[in-house]
């Protein structure tokens, strides 16, 4: 191999570092502004996340299209959470990159507020699946899977999965 060619090798290989790098990033930050948008309230901000025909599937209830998950922030009982306070948090994300899909995987926690002793509970915890893409040179949500994690094997085999 001549000097170039390895050069050239060694240059691609950067790039190809730096990118994943830029994408886990990016990613990272399309899964961290859920929380303060659905905390908001803020509907557009929270469309902004996923692709138009994503899917939310959480345990009972499937939302179908972006439409549908930005219906959801504006109605109850998420603007019932929000006037009574909540804050929907996201541990540390585990995110594997394949070119322009990606899978994320976290626990997800959500608090509310217990006016009557002053303070926060944890009221639900879920394992959670983002499955993304790469659309129009940003990474948006496609599909999320949320199980509560009460006992239930599929909430485990979908945290399993991100050690796979």
């Amino acid at each position: 191999m001549t000097d170039t060619a390895a050069l050239l090798e060694r240059l691609q290989l950067l790039e190809d570092r730096l990118r994943l790098v830029e994408d886990t990033q990016a990613i990272h930050a399309v899964l961290t502004a859920y929380g303060p948008a659905v905390d908001a309230g803020d509907a557009d901000a929270v469309g902004e996340l996923w692709t138009q025909d994503a899917v939310y599937d959480v345990d009972v209830r499937v939302m179908e299209g972006r439409d549908a998950i930005m219906e959801m922030v504006r109605t109850r009982p998420h603007q019932d959470y929000i006037e009574g306070g909540c804050g929907h948090l996201l541990d540390p994300v585990h995110i594997r990159v394949d070119g322009d899909t990606a899978v994320a995987t976290c626990h997800s926690l959500l608090l509310r507020r217990d006016a009557g002793s002053d303070s926060f509970r944890v009221w639900r915890v879920s394992a959670n699946r983002f499955e993304l893409v790469r659309a129009g040179g940003r990474w948006r949500i496609r599909r999320r899977t949320s199980r509560l994690l009460d006992g239930r094997t599929e909430a485990r085999d979908l945290l399993a999965r991100a050690a796979r």
